[in-house]
């Protein structure tokens, strides 16, 4: 129902930086995949492009943060370029990303808050993704997870020592935050807020430039806006898969192994018996004689219990050893000499005295060797089948790390080498965007896209089942097409851009008009150009709530955030034009001191506050260690990373 104060806050307090801020910064920096080394010589600039405190911001630091960013952009857009996250403000947040972390560890360092070694040793023995198949955690298994994401020990409990200090300073700093509740009162009230207004389109197309475009005008438009025709960054891999038949008759167990599991196993083929009964458990010997003897005598085991004030309980699959151990071998004795139906003598353990009633015997008779043979022979064949590819592909492993190359070792096992097209990083093929590259290499996509040329990795798939070896055959990194090649796609979005310069111009001269007395029925009609005549709304929050599963059209949010009597533009976005926005009246209703509205800002609104104190916090740790920035580092760091 609030979900718009939500949406309102986000923009006006900037609570996406606060929540960027505190929601484990550490966890994100370590579950982020690293695709550069960290490496970055010859800086202009100087090496540092920030310093908090006493704590310097180096420009490798940057360009790690920044690839790191890619990354997770990369998740959820797997072709986007490192040239449209910095044109999109990626490097600003990375850098402001590092000196909220700085300004943290500095402000807790100098009033001695610390996570110590113990405490980032529990949390890191917390993360599902470091436990071993028992469930408990694995050094090993904790290793191999560092190896492929590329982390080292000391840079994962750094960034979980940064996420626990966030958590004790942060917060409580947001702990328990309350409105007041003439605030509560106010923002309930918003909710049954009215307004009136008109929204009008003035489109690019309508404004476009017609007729035969000058070619050096579509070159210059195309070197000045070269970063938005980048194409992304391709890369062809080569492949060969591998599966038990690579093993050849080495999983095949000799007679030798099928004696030698069937004498370890022998317990497994011994004649064995299983009994199901039904017992009372009662305190003396005599007590029990005498439901033996009533029992026998024809009544109910059952009835006969329930007048003791007992219950005669089943128990099912009973092995003789297992018994022995959990009651006593006198009870266990009892219990296998008694016949199919019959009642046991009483027998005693530790809780009392037993007495059952036998209901069913189980008997499996001993087999031998002979006829456990292809049991066997099938269980040790899948041991050695998974035993012989996990080896397989540790050899291949230690034989890749020793220089070999992957033809070498498709030659040693007989594979077939395959080649794919050049592809980008969704797995789509550049040339033919509706094909993609094999099933079979979708795991591995994501390392083949931070691996170098020629340097092949090997990986399991279905499930250990099959194995892949690959590598990067060819990169050609994400670039700006030839003008050649793009001419046409040049001239539409030259013309698309062109066109909102001009409906740009067109709502600047609607709103004059406006601001001059017209309505704005008449100042879009004072336009040369026929355009679409202007929409009335008259909506209410409430109404808007309805719509909080939907977006909400930025002309819409824009006359809800407007003073009464004004007129706005707005960028209809996607090179569709421009909007005019013109508010004329907005109606307040009262509502009543007990309205359920009001309770409910108040248990919305107070989170809302507490992220609001918290953001506040990491500003004053700022403030009170002081930040410097160096703007030359800072711009080479992005000429780097653009690639000029």
């Amino acid at each position: 129902m609030f979900q718009f104060f939500r949406n309102f806050f986000k923009t006006k307090l900037g609570l996406a930086i606060a929540l960027a801020f505190l929601g484990l910064i550490a966890l994100a920096f370590a579950s982020a995949d690293v695709s550069s080394s960290g490496a970055f010589g010859g800086i202009a600039g100087g090496d540092r492009v920030a310093v908090v405190g006493d704590e310097k911001i180096s420009t490798a630091d940057l360009v790690l943060a920044a690839n790191n960013g890619l990354q997770r952009v990369r998740q959820e857009q797997p072709t986007a370029t490192m040239q449209a996250f910095l044109r999109d403000g990626g490097l600003e947040s990375a850098l402001d990303s590092l000196i909220s972390r700085a300004a943290l560890k500095g402000y807790a360092e100098k009033y001695g808050i610390r996570a110590g070694d113990n405490l980032i040793n529990s949390e890191i023995r917390m993360i599902p993704a470091f436990r071993g198949p028992d469930g408990n955690f694995s050094e090993e298994v904790y290793r191999q997870a560092l190896s492929q994401q590329r982390l080292t020990d000391a840079q994962v409990r750094d960034d979980l020592g940064v996420g626990l200090l966030s958590q004790q300073l942060l917060i409580p700093a947001g702990f328990g935050a309350t409105v007041p509740d003439k605030l509560a009162y106010r923002y309930a009230q918003l909710f049954k807020e009215r307004r009136k207004g008109e929204i009008a389109l003035l489109p690019a197309a309508s404004y476009a430039p017609t007729g035969k475009a000058d070619p050096k005008v579509l070159r210059s438009y195309y070197q000045k806006n070269r970063d938005a025709f980048v194409r992304p960054e391709r890369r062809t891999i080569r492949y060969a898969t591998f599966d038990s038949s690579a093993l050849g008759d080495r999983i095949e167990p000799t007679d030798a192994e099928i004696a030698a599991r069937y004498k370890r196993d022998a317990k497994t083929y011994a004649a064995s018996e299983t009994r199901n009964v039904t017992q009372v458990i009662v305190p003396t010997e005599g007590a029990a004689n005498a439901i033996r003897k009533r029992v026998v005598a024809g009544e109910s085991f059952e009835a006969v219990a329930r007048e003791a004030g007992l219950r005669a309980a089943p128990v099912v699959d009973v092995l003789r050893e297992g018994l022995s151990a959990q009651a006593s071998p006198t009870v266990a004795a009892a219990y296998f000499a008694a016949s199919r139906g019959s009642m046991t003598k009483p027998a005693r353990s530790p809780l009392g005295w037993h007495v059952a009633r036998i209901d069913a015997i189980d008997a499996t008779p001993a087999r031998t060797l002979a006829q456990a043979r292809d049991e066997i022979a099938t269980a040790l064949r899948e041991e050695k089948r998974v035993r012989g590819l996990a080896d397989l592909a540790s050899e291949i492993e230690e034989q890749l790390d020793d220089g070999a190359t992957l033809s070498e070792v498709a030659k040693d096992l007989d594979l077939d080498l395959e080649t794919t097209g050049p592809a980008v990083a969704d797995g789509r093929l550049f040339a033919s965007p509706d094909k993609a590259v094999p099933e079979v290499l979708r795991p591995a996509l994501s390392t083949a896209f931070q691996m170098d040329v020629e340097e092949p990795e090997i990986a399991p798939v279905e499930s250990g089942q099959t194995y892949l070896v690959y590598e990067v055959s060819d990169i050609v990194p994400a670039a700006a097409a030839p003008f050649a090649e793009i001419e046409k796609l040049v001239e539409a979005r030259w013309r698309a851009s062109e066109g909102m310069k001009a409906a740009k111009a067109a709502a600047d001269r609607v709103m004059a008009r406006v601001r001059a007395g017209k309505s704005i029925a008449e100042a879009l009609a004072d336009e040369d150009l026929r355009v679409p005549p202007a929409q009335k709304v008259d909506m209410t929050r409430e109404d808007l709530a309805r719509q909080r599963e939907r977006r909400i059209p930025p002309p819409i949010a824009l006359l809800f955030s407007m003073a009464e009597g004004t007129t706005k533009k707005l960028d209809a976005g996607g090179n569709a034009g421009f909007f005019v926005v013109k508010l004329d009246d907005i109606a307040m209703d009262d509502i009543a001191k007990d309205d359920p509205l009001i309770a409910q800002a108040h248990r919305q609104m107070g989170p809302l506050l507490g992220e609001e104190y918290a953001q506040q916090l990491g500003r004053a740790m700022r403030e009170e260690l002081g930040v410097s920035r160096n703007p030359a580092a800072i711009e080479a760091v992005r000429k780097q990373l653009a690639g000029n």
